[in-house]
């Protein structure tokens, strides 16, 4: 029953390569286990359990740690979504309801929309970015402007 065994391993491993969820791969080394097993055990059934305990006992404690150490790094914000949060200035009246208004951030022109009707000369923070315009939002009071 040992090439049973490796044929199963080797189909796992094929899967796994194929696939990135690098989970099939916890039954290619609980199928090794039983091909060892197979060698001391000629019963199946039994060498068919010591495959489900083995590899479900790999996946249960392995892959906790395997993803720490595969997990991806925290990329920063880049480009355009690195204003979010920034201060800027209206330069034209935001009215959502006309589509109108603009603002400079980080001395650049955006279109924005606003929850509500905003002022030329107004402080503004960056709240979020919706296709081509930034929405933003009122500074509280202007001491909470650092443009």
């Amino acid at each position: 029953m040992w090439q049973f065994w490796l044929i199963i391993a080797g189909l796992c491993i094929i899967i796994e390569s194929i696939t990135v969820g690098f989970f099939v791969f916890w039954f290619a080394i609980g199928a090794l286990i039983s091909l060892v097993a197979s060698l001391f055990i000629d019963n199946f059934l039994i060498q068919a359990i010591i495959f489900v305990i083995a590899s479900s006992m790999l996946i249960v404690f392995t892959k906790p740690l395997v993803k720490k150490f595969l997990k991806a790094p925290n990329v920063k914000p880049t480009n355009v979504y690195s204003i979010i949060g920034k201060e800027g200035i209206v330069l034209e009246d935001i009215d959502s309801i006309q589509s109108t208004g603009q603002v400079k951030v980080k001395g650049e022109l955006w279109s924005a929309i606003a929850d509500d009707y905003i002022e030329k000369d107004t402080k503004i923070r960056v709240v979020s970015i919706n296709g081509v315009k930034l929405k933003v939002e009122k500074l509280k009071n202007s001491s909470d402007a650092k443009v």
